[in-house]
Parts: C-alpha cells; structure tokens; sequence
C-alpha cells in the first residue's frame, strides 16, 4: 500500500507512514483532509475492542479512520485506492 500512496501518488494527496496521533501510531495518515489508512492483518480478528478503542482517539481528533484486511488490499488493491481516493 505504501508504494501506491508515497510520493504523492494518489491525488497528489501527501500521506505520512507510521504517523502518531494522540496515543497511538496509525498505518497512513493524510493530514489534509485528516484521513487515516489502517490495514488489519490476521490478529485484528481476535482484538475487535482494542482496534475500536484505537478508532475512537482519532476520530474525536475528525479524523476519519478507513480500514481494510490486508487479504483485501492485497486481492483488490485498485479498488481500496478508489475507496481511499473518494474519501480524498
């Protein structure tokens, strides 16, 4: 996913990698229009609570969180950049 956000590549939108906000460091991060980028992999099917919890700091931040599977952006990568490019 990285290599399809970096540089400017999607919109000319700028996203940050690993980037901390409030408590917790997110996947990607485009500070304008504040939109945050998570992938889940397998482990994010047995800790639903924390990964709702983790959603809620950014978003009383209005930041809107989008979140896919890595199976997801893996199988169907053009259509999470579509996903992603909409809310852009």
């Amino acid at each position: 996913m990285w290599a399809c956000l970096r540089n400017r590549q999607l919109l000319g939108a700028k996203f940050r990698r690993q980037h901390p906000i409030g408590r917790y460091i997110v996947d990607f991060c485009c500070l304008h229009p504040r939109l945050i980028v998570e992938l889940d992999g397998g482990i994010h099917a047995t800790q639903a609570g924390y990964d709702r919890e983790r959603q809620l700091d950014p978003e009383a931040r209005h930041f809107t969180v989008l979140r896919f599977s890595n199976d997801r952006v893996e199988q169907d990568t053009e259509a999470v950049l579509e996903m992603i490019a909409n809310h852009l």
